[in-house]
């Protein structure tokens, strides 16, 4: 018995160029949207230092002194750069909940994604 040939559905370029920039938002979205409700970054720690207003006060020594005059700081405009760390601490059963959601988001995916795969190896060779 012989196959017809398989076409999958075209799609217009308006709805390719439509799928593109909806997609494009969603990405500007998942990434700015934790940045504007304050999720993301835990921060910054202000180092101690025993003077701000020198080099050595800084903890610099000469030869990253004669690299920050170069990029065009003093003391005083590199004080709050080099005293400021940002704080990489985490919460490890929030750490544990991401990985189980994207785990179980992955194993929905191969189990769709085979499912969906037969489907269309059943409808282009047949069953067997």
């Amino acid at each position: 018995m012989a196959k017809s040939h398989y076409d999958p559905p075209k799609q217009s370029a308006f709805g390719q160029f439509v799928d593109s920039v909806f997609l494009l938002i969603l990405v500007l979205v998942a990434l700015f949207v934790p940045l504007y409700l304050k999720l993301a970054g835990g921060g910054k720690i202000d180092l101690a230092v025993a003077d701000k207003s020198t080099w050595a006060g800084l903890g610099q020594n000469a030869a990253q002194q004669v690299q920050w005059e170069k990029l065009g700081f003093t003391p005083d405009t590199a004080a709050s750069i080099i005293t400021s760390r940002f704080d990489y601490s985490f919460n490890v059963a929030e750490l544990a909940i991401t990985a189980i959601v994207i785990v179980g988001y992955f194993a929905l995916l191969f189990i769709f994604s085979r499912s969906e795969y037969r489907e269309v190896i059943d409808e282009r060779f047949g069953k067997k």
